[in-house]
């Protein structure tokens, strides 16, 4: 069997999806600031939420709608969170729901809400209402893009992505949109996404793929360690690709049709690290010979270590700081003696200590580079954890003290 994935930069029609946009006045500056996505009735649906206790009002409906009908709806805004807004929230979010069930003829519980944006403030669910015969009237197979645009806060660039499979003829896409740029650490992280495929996959089948590549892309990113109230990600499977036969783990399609999946995911996450608030550089850590628990909990915590980042920002090779962040993870036995590192394939830690051929200027020169990889090796394991993340520069700090300004 051979097979080849072709990547497109423009997003690709997913036969069984429909998309639209509009604006309704949500943000404070104008442009569009609510989607609307149409799933055909046979499409199987699945998505998963953010672990935060203090969860948004879209987020509560969400979970109880999708665990109850198949969507047929999927309803975006950006501009407010409508998080931290109790009982009035989860009203305003059904408001919206309800009246765009009795527009499509279909039951409030075939929609599923989904906003971001300021935490702590009242949505106005009215203005929302307003522009729903406009988002039904305008829907179209080929708007990814604008609904991608439709749901940015602080992102300085929409992210989507789209893969074509081929498989001895046979062909098979997926698309995704994502949004996400500051508030992202594992657990989901600040980000909203959706992904489709016209593979045929059943509802079970889908909802593990889509844990297993979450946990692979959206929960391997950091870009300042805080997990948001709102997170959710969506992936649907139309079942109009190829012949229209159902994939299952014993079917020849099923490695590279998930590996596709897995790509698309993996690409949004990384969109969503190198547009990372205030983001000059974009930081592939690998941690090497340790458990993998131990792995990724070395990886976080130097992901999240405020003085790595910052001196990431600043191309400055001062790798104490990278020994002192592995020092403190939360790991059960390490020892320094069996710590190596390296920037890109320039080792300058073996065994905790410098080696005598390390050269400042030669760190300095590629931590002046665009994308680095940090690779750490603790010499205590078979496994290996993967994390992408970024440095933290002075707009960081401008872009979140003006954000609501």
């Amino acid at each position: 069997m051979k097979f080849e994935f072709v990547e497109f930069d423009k997003p690709l029609i997913i036969e069984g999806v429909r998309m639209s946009a509009a604006s309704a006045g949500i943000r404070s500056r104008s442009r569009n600031d609510v989607a609307l996505v149409e799933l055909s009735p046979t499409v199987q649906t699945v998505a998963v939420f953010t672990q935060n206790k203090f969860c948004a009002a879209p987020v509560i409906i969400a979970r109880e709608n999708i665990a109850s009908a198949s969507p047929q709806f999927l309803v975006f805004n950006s501009g407010n969170a409508n998080a931290g807004t109790g009982t009035v929230g989860i009203a305003d979010a059904r408001n919206v729901i309800g009246e765009l069930a009795k527009l499509k003829g279909c039951s409030p519980e075939q929609v599923l809400p989904f906003s971001t944006g300021v935490i702590g403030e009242r949505l106005d669910y009215e203005k929302i209402v307003k522009v729903l015969p406009e988002l039904i009237e305008s829907l179209a197979p080929d708007k990814w893009d604008e609904a991608a645009k439709a749901i940015m806060t602080t992102d300085l660039v929409a992210k989507y992505f789209s893969l074509e499979l081929n498989i001895d003829g046979e062909r098979y896409h997926v698309s995704g949109i994502a949004k996400g740029s500051g508030m992202i650490h594992p657990n989901m992280a600040t980000m909203l996404a959706f992904i489709a495929t016209d593979a045929n996959i059943n509802q079970t089948h889908l909802q593990s793929i889509l844990e297993d590549c979450v946990n692979r892309s959206f929960n391997r990113i950091s870009v300042d360690g805080d997990t948001s109230t709102n997170d959710a990600c969506v992936l649907s499977a139309t079942g109009i690709a190829a012949n229209g036969a159902q994939l299952t783990p014993s079917h020849p399609h099923w490695p590279p049709v998930v590996q596709a999946i897995s790509k698309v995911f993996e690409s949004l996450a990384k969109a969503i690290v190198k547009d990372g608030e205030g983001a000059t550089k974009f930081v592939e850590i690998v941690v090497e010979s340790a458990c993998e628990e131990d792995s990724l909990a070395i990886a976080t915590t130097v992901a999240q270590s405020p003085l790595v980042k910052t001196a990431l920002f600043a191309s400055d090779p001062n790798w104490g700081r990278i020994l002192a962040a592995i020092g403190r993870a939360p790991v059960t036995e390490m020892s320094v003696h069996d710590v190596s590192f390296w920037l890109n394939d320039y080792q300058i830690v073996k065994n905790g200590e410098p080696l005598e051929t390390y050269e400042e200027a030669r760190a300095a020169e590629i931590m002046a580079q665009a994308e680095i990889r940090l690779r750490i090796s603790v010499g205590r394991g078979e496994a290996a954890a993967r994390l992408w993340t970024c440095d933290l520069s002075y707009d960081y700090v401008r872009i979140n003290a003006e954000y609501r300004s």
